[in-house]
C-alpha cells in the first residue's frame, strides 16, 4: 500500500533575540527528509551552524536515490563541513548544534538523532517510540535515578552531551532502527523548546481531534505558547508529519 506525506512546519524565537533553530523538508520522489536543528545559544553563532547542517542534509538528500544509509552520510558530512567552518571562521569554541532527522522511502522511516531534539513516532494516537534525548536527565532515567517524568522540570535538563560541532573520535550520532510505514500514523520532530513545554499525553489527545496536520501542529503550538509566556522562553519548532493511506 502507497503512502504520502503531508506535514506542517513551525520555528518561533519565542522570546529570545535570536532564533537558533532551523527546519528543512525536502522530497524527491517516493522519498522525504525532514530534519531539525537548535543551535546551542551558549555557544554563539548557533544560527549559522543550525542553517549550515539543515542546508547540507538537503544538499544530500537531492543528490542520492536511496534512504537506507543516507543518514549516516548526512549527520557525518554534516560534521565535516560544520568542523571546517568553524576553522575557517575562527570560531572553534561556537558553532554547535543538535540535529534530528527522519527519513523515508516507500516502505521504512529512518530515524536519526544527536543531542536533546526529538522525534516521536504515533500509531494509533499514541507515542509508539521517540529518541532518547543525549543529556543528563536522559541518563538520570536510564540509569532509573529519576523518573521520565521528571525530565521536563530537571536542573541539567539543558545539558546535553553530544551535539555537532565538537571533536569526535567516533560519531556520536544515533540510528534508530528502521520502523515500517505501515507501523506508523504521524511523526513528530521538534526542539527542546518545543517538547519542554507540552506533554506527551496532550500531543495524542490533539492527535486524536484534529482535521489536519496543520491543526495538529497549531493546537499543540497555543500549548506551548502558553505554558512559556513569562518564562525566558526559548526558540521552539517543530515538523508535523501525517501519513496518508
Amino acid at each position: 500500500m502507497e503512502s504520502s506525506f503531508t506535514y506542517a512546519v513551525l520555528t518561533n524565537q519565542g522570546e529570545r533575540e535570536i532564533n537558533e533553530d532551523s527546519v528543512g523538508v525536502c522530497e524527491n520522489g517516493e522519498n522525504n527528509c525532514f530534519v531539525l536543528c537548535d543551535g546551542l545559544g551558549g555557544h554563539g553563532m548557533g544560527d549559522i551552524a543550525s542553517s549550515l547542517v539543515v542546508n547540507v542534509f538537503k544538499d544530500r538528500f537531492y543528490k542520492t536515490d536511496e534512504t537506507v544509509n543516507f543518514l549516516s552520510d548526512a549527520f557525518c558530512a554534516s560534521q565535516d563541513i560544520l568542523m571546517a567552518e568553524q576553522k575557517s571562521r575562527h570560531a572553534k569554541a561556537k558553532m554547535k548544534t543538535t540535529a534530528v532527522a527522519v527519513a523515508t522511502d516507500d516502505r521504512n522511516a529512518y530515524i536519526g538523532h544527536i543531542g536533546d531534539s526529538r522525534a516521536y513516532v504515533f500509531y494509533k494516537n499514541k507515542v509508539r517510540t521517540r529518541t532518547l534525548d543525549h543529556s543528563i536527565p536522559q541518563m538520570l532515567v536510564l540509569s532509573r535515578e529519576i523518573k521520565e517524568s521528571e525530565i521536563r522540570h530537571h536542573p541539567d535538563r539543558n545539558i546535553v552531551l553530544r551535539v555537532m560541532g565538537i571533536e569526535w573520535e567516533e560519531p556520536m550520532f544515533e540510528l534508530m532502527v528502521p520502523i515500517p510505514l505501515k507501523k506508523c500514523d504521524a511523526f513528530l520532530l521538534c526542539s527542546d523548546g518545543f517538547w519542554e513545554l507540552i506533554e506527551e499525553k496532550e500531543m495524542c489527545a490533539l492527535l486524536k481531534k484534529a482535521k489536519t496536520v496543520n491543526e495538529w501542529l497549531l493546537s499543540m503550538a497555543e500549548i506551548v505558547r502558553a505554558n512559556g509566556i513569562g518564562t525566558n522562553m526559548d526558540n521552539y519548532s517543530a515538523i508535523a508529519v501525517w501519513i496518508n493511506r
